[in-house]
């Protein structure tokens, strides 16, 4: 992701990507596939980083770059637990709360060992259901590894 500048989203442009990356379903295949493509993304642009899929609290699918270590590991957990407790990506959250002149670290009353608005867990949601899980990068800057992770989406989701 080398090149010009692209603007930082704003909230409003952050929940236009989570209503449109929705799924009809969701199965273990489709966790395979969107797993696979992540890396396959990451590969091609040498990223260091780590993928993971959870759905209803299994972990579906993990894979762990060159160049990523067990922090990322750390990291995927903490950023996925914001998806899961606020429905939301990991990085709309955090933009939420600065949005509002403050940051989720300060304002949250969570602990910061626990939970990381930070960018790159992006929720699954199916259609009539709601969110069911969460699709997580990390290695990148926070909004690298959001927009990898948004990127992906678009492509499995034919977007």
């Amino acid at each position: 992701m080398t090149g010009q500048q692209t603007p930082v989203p704003t909230v409003e442009e952050l929940e236009a990507q989570e209503r449109r990356l929705v799924f009809r379903r969701f199965t273990h295949d489709d966790a395979w596939a969107l797993g696979s493509l992540l890396v396959e993304l990451a590969r091609e642009r040498r990223a260091p980083v780590a993928v993971d899929i959870h759905r209803a609290g299994q972990q579906l699918f993990h894979a762990a770059l060159p160049g990523s270590t067990p922090d990322n590991d750390a990291w995927i957990t903490r950023k996925r637990r914001v998806v899961e407790r606020y429905g939301s990506a990991s990085y709309l959250v955090g933009a939420r709360f600065r949005a509002k002149g403050t940051t989720f670290e300060d304002s949250s009353r969570l602990d910061p060992d626990m939970y990381a608005a930070h960018g790159g867990s992006f929720p699954v949601t199916v259609e009539g259901v709601g969110v069911i899980g969460a699709v997580t990068v990390s290695g990148l800057p926070q909004l690298e590894d959001h927009r990898l992770v948004v990127e992906a989406l678009e492509r499995f989701l034919g977007e």
